[in-house]
């Protein structure tokens, strides 16, 4: 039964000019969970990621550390949205002071909500979450029963695909997005029925004397 570990990028640089790229503890990050999927002895993984910086260079990290030695792959349908224009585009009545969290929070939702509302790349939540399913049931369809894979992408991906796995309403998806560690790991199983989700941000590898790299945002 081939394993889909679904990796969420490295810390991101939220206080620098391009957000798109790494801090440095992203990049520890992104080594350490390298470490640990090596210690899990993946089947010939194949490794893919989204096609933003953050993902890339967590991917090429990652497999540094994890010593996986074939050609990564890129799919867009693993991006994230921009959350700062959803922030921007949603953002709720002047006067209330929130967190960017709760910005974020309340910029989801009223996107999910919304049928006809769409992000800066013109899609939906529907059509956002559409294309995230589409590139895991063409990824689960190719793996082999002796092959596992390795997908580096973002929080609200990985939050719209276990809402969909699951049939969580908006508000659980939500709640599972804000929750979501950077270069934690969730693991889903294929097999003859589907794809099944068995695990959901993982992160005991930034537990003890690694506990300073747990980040959420």
């Amino acid at each position: 039964m081939p394993l889909i570990c679904l990796v969420r990028h490295g810390q991101a640089s939220a206080e620098a000019d391009d957000y798109d790229v790494l801090s440095e503890p992203g990049r520890v990050q992104a080594a350490a969970v390298g470490r640990e999927l090596a210690r899990r002895g993946l089947r010939d993984p194949y490794v893919v990621s989204g096609t933003l910086t953050r993902q890339r260079d967590t991917a090429q990290l990652l497999a540094n550390a994890a010593g996986f030695e074939r050609p990564l792959h890129q799919d867009a349908r693993w991006n994230e949205y921009d959350h700062l224009d959803l922030i921007a585009r949603y953002a709720p009545e002047p006067g209330r002071t929130s967190s960017m969290q709760d910005l974020l929070d309340h910029a989801l939702l009223a996107w999910m909500r919304d049928p006809a509302a769409t992000d800066a790349d013109g899609e939906t939540w529907a059509a956002f979450a559409g294309r995230a399913t589409a590139g895991l049931a063409e990824l689960s369809a190719t793996l082999g029963r002796g092959r596992d894979a390795v997908v580096v992408t973002s929080g609200g991906v990985l939050a719209a695909l276990c809402g969909t796995l699951l049939s969580l309403p908006h508000e659980g998806v939500v709640a599972l997005n804000r929750v979501a560690v950077n270069a934690s790991v969730t693991t889903l199983a294929v097999g003859a029925s589907g794809t099944t989700l068995l695990t959901f941000n993982e992160h005991a590898h930034f537990t003890g004397d690694r506990r300073q790299l747990l980040t959420y945002r």
